[in-house]
């Protein structure tokens, strides 16, 4: 990514946070606010996530945006979780899944006829197709999320689509229409007083200007930009700015003022402790020397960007370093003091104490480096781990508070399934082959319970349980378990039919059941959720009088899916431990049903 590139994320990403105040100190009053009174508002979740600016954060709460929004329709906060999740993926660097996040929340807010969402996401997925440097497709969703911007007056959306527009036409070359852009974005910034976005703007005409050889008046650009952000405290991309005129001039051949402006650029980030541009800054530097066969010159400063490109900022490191570079400053004045009697020696003492001060900082420097990236890396993937075994919301609530409240729910439907025959062909397959056929079959299944909001439970042996209607309760539960179970039904019976690699297959057996349970987390060590109650020995007890390829479900079940599903009477079959139970097969969906998920009031 070149520097201008830099400019614009930084513009996309970090400009709303100035306009809007993000601020990560509120996101933590509000989530200590969702947690401790376990509001079920979305409204909040979504001010949350805008908050947020880690982008493991900003994805966690736009799934639950998303997941707490789907049951009732809610088009536009599931068009906003969607974003947020997109923003999150940009911030990650994953192009791919980011314009995958924009596509789907653009349908929801096509779905909802909310202008504004669909004139921003247009925005969005330019900047992204700017950032994977197709040109073709990033201009045309700029014009596209213009010109409904413009329709709406939404200025400071406007403001940023045209900015960001009027810099891809400068990557492709265009500076005529960059410049046009720029400066329109520029009127805009002015009339709304924002003075971060006209600096932006000025830096970006300087270097426009600057390429279409108006020297003079890129570099007054530039002035005024850098003017703007050190009103600011805004340093960063002034660095960035002065490092990019720097690239401009030496591509002119002009070596003195690139070296020039390489120079200004690393004096700021050294003043201002911008590691990354102090790096930068020198490599330019020592670029241009080497360029111009100043090879002295261009190996120190070589140097230099070696050094602060491997260096990690630490507040405890910084102030050790500080103090060794003064005891270093005392000892080089007693040398002066002690030079006309013992120079020899005391050069000695010198080479001495530098090397071990150099191989101490290092030292220290590796330990931290190493030190961060491990918790780092550890933390995220305990983070993981833990969504991987517990719902969302449960997760939250056990990190937060150390334990997970028990709670009952009065209507949940469970779904066991058992393949036939699995005990006496898996003692003919190897150790790999059983763990592939079984991955084979639960792998499907997970994604399966996943499109229709469902909550894995557990596996026992080839035995897969699933609920619907927790952790958060439904009124449609017992319907998309229904649709599960017809998908996993398909599904194997498509496997043993089209076993073109002739694996070992199964047929399944399916029970399901509707009525109250208690859920929560057992165990300290190796914890998992679970459920317990009656309904659960009953779902099992359907599976277990099923048939091979049939769906078996409950009377409680059948009163609730009825209308929705065509379903075949059994008659009062036996059932261990509970007596006669009447029992259904589920035979079809009706193809007249209309199925509208609402959450439970």
């Amino acid at each position: 990514m070149d520097c201008n590139k830099l400019i614009v994320l930084f513009l996309l990403l970090i400009y709303p946070l100035l306009i809007i105040g993000q601020d990560e100190r509120k996101a933590d009053s509000l989530k200590m606010y969702y947690y401790n009174n376990h509001t079920d508002d979305v409204e909040l979740l979504l001010d949350i996530a805008q908050q947020e600016t880690n982008p493991d954060s900003i994805l966690k709460y736009a799934k639950l945006i998303i997941q707490k929004s789907i049951p009732d329709s809610l088009f536009r906060l599931i068009h906003n979780g969607y974003l947020q999740k997109g923003n999150a993926m940009l911030l990650k660097g994953n192009l791919d899944l980011a314009l995958e996040n924009y596509f789907t929340s653009m349908d929801y807010a096509l779905k909802d006829n909310y202008e504004l969402g669909i004139g921003k996401l247009y925005i969005a997925i330019a900047d992204t197709y700017s950032e994977n440097e197709n040109s073709s497709n990033a201009a045309r969703y700029y014009n596209k999320g213009i010109k409904i911007l413009r329709d709406l007056h939404d200025s400071t959306s406007l403001a940023r689509a045209l900015i960001n527009a009027g810099d891809e036409y400068f990557n492709v070359g265009d500076l005529d229409s960059a410049l046009i852009y720029t400066k329109e974005s520029e009127a805009i910034f002015n009339k709304i007083n924002s003075p971060v976005g006209q600096a932006y703007c000025l830096g970006n005409m300087g270097m426009v200007f600057a390429k279409k050889g108006n020297d003079r008046i890129a570099e007054e650009n530039i002035r005024k930009a850098v003017l703007l952000l050190e009103e600011q405290k805004n340093y960063y991309p002034i660095s960035v700015y002065l490092t990019y005129m720097s690239d401009i001039y030496r591509e002119k051949g002009e070596n003195s003022r690139a070296l020039d402006y390489a120079k200004q650029s690393l004096e700021l980030a050294q003043k201002h402790g911008l590691k990354e541009q102090i790096s930068e800054a020198n490599l330019k530097i020592s670029e241009i020397y080497e360029y111009i066969g100043d090879y002295h010159n261009a190996h120190l400063y070589y140097k230099e960007y070696i050094e602060y490109r491997d260096s990690v900022i630490n507040v405890e490191s910084l102030q050790n370093m500080g103090n060794l570079r003064t005891d270093f400053e005392v000892s080089l004045k007693q040398t002066e003091v002690d030079l006309l009697n013992q120079q020899k020696e005391n050069q000695k003492n010198i080479r001495i104490g530098m090397t071990i001060i150099l191989i101490l900082v290092l030292i220290l420097l590796i330990s931290l480096f190493w030190y961060s990236r491990r918790i780092s890396s550890q933390k995220k993937l305990a983070d993981e781990l833990l969504l991987n075994i517990l719902p969302a919301e449960t997760a939250e609530e056990l990190k937060g508070y150390g334990k997970v409240q028990a709670k009952r729910f009065d209507s949940i439907t469970v779904l066991f399934t058992d393949f036939k025959g699995f005990t006496k062909h898996s003692e003919k397959l190897t150790p790999e082959e059983l763990v592939e056929s079984i991955d084979f079959y639960f792998s499907k299944f997970d994604h399966i319970i996943e499109k229709y909001g469902l909550e894995k439970i557990k596996t026992i042996g080839d035995a897969y349980m699933c609920a619907g209607g927790l952790p958060f309760e439904t009124n449609d539960h017992a319907i998309q378990i229904m649709n599960a179970a017809f998908e996993i039904a398909e599904f194997v019976n498509d496997a043993k039919n089209n076993n073109i690699n002739n694996k070992m297959r199964f047929e399944i057996r399916i029970g399901v059941n509707t009525g109250p349970v208690v859920a929560g987390v057992v165990g300290i060590k190796k914890f998992a959720y679970d459920i317990w109650g009656d309904t659960v020995n009953v779902a099992s007890r359907m599976e277990s009088a099923s048939e091979p390829g049939k769906i078996n479900i409950s009377e409680n079940t059948y009163e609730i899916v009825k209308d929705y599903f065509d379903c075949e009477y059994r008659g009062e079959i036996v059932v261990k431990n509970k007596g006669m139970m009447k029992m259904y097969f589920a035979i079809s969906k009706k193809v007249s049903s209309s199925i509208k998920y609402t959450l439970s009031q």
